[in-house]
């Protein structure tokens, strides 16, 4: 009989196998498996028809646990045990079942070919379970709830992509599952062009597959959704703590040259009070978009422009493209051709691809010798006072968008061809790029911003989303994927305001940049010929409604800052998609609220486009407070809201405390000395971690930071401001704490009566002339009057007591 070879092989029964200190090893039929446990809640499974499994060195940082499982056999299954997973192994063909301690399945391979090979590809099929979630996946367009869909990780160079387009620029194959009050994620750790499939085309499993290399998966369970995202943060690392300067608003366009253009722009927002941190420079810098150069006829003098730039309170981030010009008179080509430092042949020669330079080399930043010269060559920059770099057509894109597979990547030593490589070039570069600013300034904190990744790529930059669209579907589109992004171990990524492609209107502006004062990453950027997306480029309006939201974000960094200095410790994100936090509330997942998120944690955040004046919106469980006029209103209801361009719909979650601060016009300028605390009325005990430190060195590594645990008991009416603990000294001498939903009280500070004043709270400053309704005559304009205490601060705790409270 004829060999059919379009039949899948599947591994066949298991032959032998023995326990090691980690788990377990074997072999069956058709492969060789290992079964790792890496914590309670986290299992490695690697299976490859090769007796040597294959492995991504880049992505993982974690160890494997020593002797933390238990084991027994039966006659169909190996079990392998943790607190949190049972893992059941059958015999007959290796496929796999994952229980809870108390025997609830959470995920189950397809009984006949859940693990299976069709060629070279891999692929392991997973039963759907009853109304199953799928949730994550990284840089994917779509909606929230993944289910019914298909993905592929390739990074790729998406000039201008449709809003459902698939792939983008950056690949993180991790994903989580949702059933029946149950939550797991999966994280597949194969860097070659990978699929999943959530039940697209069929009704009986979900899929994930790679076109080569072995079956390599994670497997994570824990009680929440919130857990196991911080579980797979455990396995490929936590973002460091960024400079507070990269958290305030950036300014950037393709491309703001000669200096001059860049002084004038520097000195306007100086001269209209808006605040801003940063300036781009984008390819027009560079000598004929050579990489380490200046042009010497629009930047002839870029060390004094910096330190210019410095004085008025911005820093600097330069551009970066991996393409090294083709060019025997150009150094930095030679030195890395005679050092074979770039991307070759399997004869040895070096491969070219044409980008904006021209023909041009690439550096092969999976070799450790390229990456040092990388590194060292950043040097020329950081001499002239650049604080930052932007790692962009890193994918790496070429003319054409093709590098022949052949081309050859060095892998660590372990060697790969191109269609193994091209995930991990962008993390590379990235990484080159963050260890060489870290090499030449080991006290400063570095910054890269990168287009293209993989998982781990966390640990080295923040992300965009690359060349977006000038659009009220690509700005609501953006808002999901930043959203996605942090449920995939990425907290530090943005969007590009205003959009990258085409011409945004002003109403569109308006509304982008109000949402975006939300975002991890504020940034505006758009490109040459388009125009501008300065914040006064839009008329006085829209001018106006820019600089409330800018200065609100500043106002607001005391929370942004503590929520990052949170998330290096959690792996949890700023900007939090509700599932994150509802997960089993279905109203999250409709198309019509699947875009809300959290930021910081306490603020619901309402994205709304340009166009609407009034939208309907969803306040999950529990109470809120709208933000702008201390409105409360009770959740788990779908309510219609009015949402004029100056105001955004944003709520705070009752019983949260808001730290915030006095407006500044960069993260740098001297502070007044008043932090001020929001604290909205709720139930239980609520506390906030207010985190400080010097904002840009990495002394805080070693103690140099200030932290105060801020506790508010809302059934007592007893607030506590913890002892400050850390080295560094607080740039906050008094609080100013506003109590909003209260009663009037009488407050006792340690012993001593004090009266509560009464203060009108605006979050947002008024623009009345330009308002559709008159003044007092709409409710966005203030806040009731708000009762309030100043306290002043002492290294000690101190306790505050509500008199009088019900």
């Amino acid at each position: 009989m004829k060999k059919n070879n379009s039949l899948p092989v599947v591994p066949g029964q298991i032959d032998s196998y023995h326990l090691t200190p980690t788990g377990l090893v074997g072999t069956t039929t058709a492969c060789t498996f290992e079964i790792q446990v890496f914590a309670e809640n986290s299992i490695r499974i690697r299976v490859g028809k090769q007796k040597e499994l294959d492995g991504n060195p880049y992505s993982v940082t974690a160890s494997p646990k020593e002797n933390s499982y238990g084991f027994e056999e039966d006659d169909r299954h190996l079990i392998l045990k943790t607190s949190k997973i049972h893992l059941f192994l059958r015999k007959e063909n290796l496929s796999l079942i994952f229980k809870t301690s108390s025997g609830l399945t959470i995920s189950e391979d397809d009984p006949d070919f859940g693990i299976n090979w069709l060629g070279t590809e891999v692929s392991t099929y997973k039963k759907l379970q009853e109304w199953e979630k799928f949730i994550g996946l990284g840089e994917k367009t779509g909606r929230l709830n993944r289910y019914g869909q298909s993905y592929t990780h390739w990074n790729t160079d998406h000039f201008g992509y449709g809003v459902d387009d698939d792939p983008l620029y950056l690949s993180i194959p991790f994903y989580m599952g949702l059933h029946h009050g149950l939550a797991y994620g999966i994280f597949f750790d194969n860097t070659h062009k990978t699929t999943f499939n959530f039940g697209a085309g069929n009704n009986r499993f979900s899929y994930f597959s790679a076109e080569d290399g072995d079956l390599d998966y994670y497997f994570i369970h824990d009680d929440s959704v919130s857990q196991v995202l911080s579980a797979y943060g455990g396995l490929t690392g936590n973002t460091p703590l960024p400079p507070k300067w990269a958290l305030g608003y950036q300014q950037c366009r393709y491309s703001y040259y000669p200096d001059k253009e860049v002084i004038r722009l520097a000195q306007t927002f100086r001269e209209k009070a808006i605040p801003g941190d940063v300036i781009y420079l984008d390819i027009h810098y560079m000598e004929k978009y050579k990489v380490f150069t200046f042009d010497n006829k629009t930047f002839p003098d870029p060390k004094g422009l910096i330190q210019y730039l410095k004085q008025l309170g911005f820093r600097v981030i330069v551009i970066l493209d991996p393409g090294i010009k083709a060019d025997e008179t150009y150094p930095i080509y030679v030195e890395g051709k005679s050092k074979s430092l770039f991307l070759s042949y399997p004869n040895g020669d070096h491969y070219q691809g044409k980008v904006w330079p021209g023909w041009c080399t690439f550096p092969d930043f999976t070799l450790p010798q390229a990456r040092d010269w990388w590194g060292e060559k950043l040097q020329f920059y950081t001499d002239l006072g650049v604080d930052g770099f932007w790692a962009d057509m890193n994918e790496p894109a070429t003319w054409g968008q093709t590098v022949p597979n052949l081309v050859q990547f060095d892998f660590e030593g372990a060697g790969a061809n191109h269609k193994k490589g091209r995930n991990m070039y962008g993390m590379q570069m990235a990484r080159s790029t963050w260890e060489g600013q870290l090499k030449a300034h080991s006290n400063s904190r570095p910054f890269v911003l990168t287009r293209s990744g993989f998982a781990g790529i966390q640990r080295y930059a923040a992300v965009w989303t690359g060349d977006n669209v000038s659009s009220d579907e690509h700005m609501m589109a953006g808002i999901r994927l930043v959203n996605s992004m942090g449920m995939s171990g990425v907290p530090f990524s943005g969007y590009d305001i205003g959009g990258f492609v085409g011409n945004c209107s002003p109403q569109l502006f308006a509304r982008w940049i109000s949402i975006a004062a939300f975002c991890p990453l504020f940034r505006a950027h758009t490109m040459v010929n388009s125009h501008a997306s300065e914040p006064w480029s839009f008329g006085e309006e829209v001018e106006a409604i820019a600089r409330n939201y800018i200065r609100l974000r500043y106002k607001l960094m005391p929370a942004i800052y503590s929520a990052f200095f949170k998330s290096q410790e959690t792996g949890l994100p700023v900007a939090k998609s509700l599932a994150l936090e509802y997960p089993f509330d279905d109203t999250i997942y409709d198309s019509a609220y699947d875009s809300q998120y959290l930021f910081c944690e306490q603020l619901l955040i309402v994205p709304v486009e340009s166009y609407k004046t009034i939208t309907k919106i969803y306040l999950p469980e529990g109470d809120w407070y709208h933000l702008f006029s201390g409105k409360k209103l009770k959740g788990g209801n779908e309510v219609f809201w009015e949402c004029p361009l100056n105001y955004l719909p944003v709520f705070v979650a009752a019983g949260g405390v808001l730290p915030m601060q006095s407006t500044r016009q960069h993260s740098d300028e001297v502070s007044d000395g008043r932090i001020k605390w929001h604290i909205f009325k709720g139930k239980g005990v609520r506390e906030q971690i207010m985190y400080e430190d010097d904002g840009t060195s990495n002394a805080y590594q070693n103690g140099y930071w200030a932290k105060r645990t801020i506790q508010m008991d809302h059934d007592h009416g007893i607030l506590k401001i913890g002892p400050q603990e850390g080295d560094f000294p607080s740039e906050y001498s008094t609080a100013k704490i506003y109590f909003h939903g209260f009663p009037d009280h009488q407050v006792e500070i340690e012993g001593n009566r004090v009266k509560m004043d009464r203060n009108n709270v605006a979050f947002l400053d008024e623009i009345a002339e330009y308002d559709p309704l008159p003044v007092g005559e709409h409710e966005f304009q203030i806040c009731a009057a708000v009762p309030s205490v100043t306290v002043a601060l002492t290294a000690s705790s101190q306790t505050i007591i509500l008199k009088g409270i019900e």
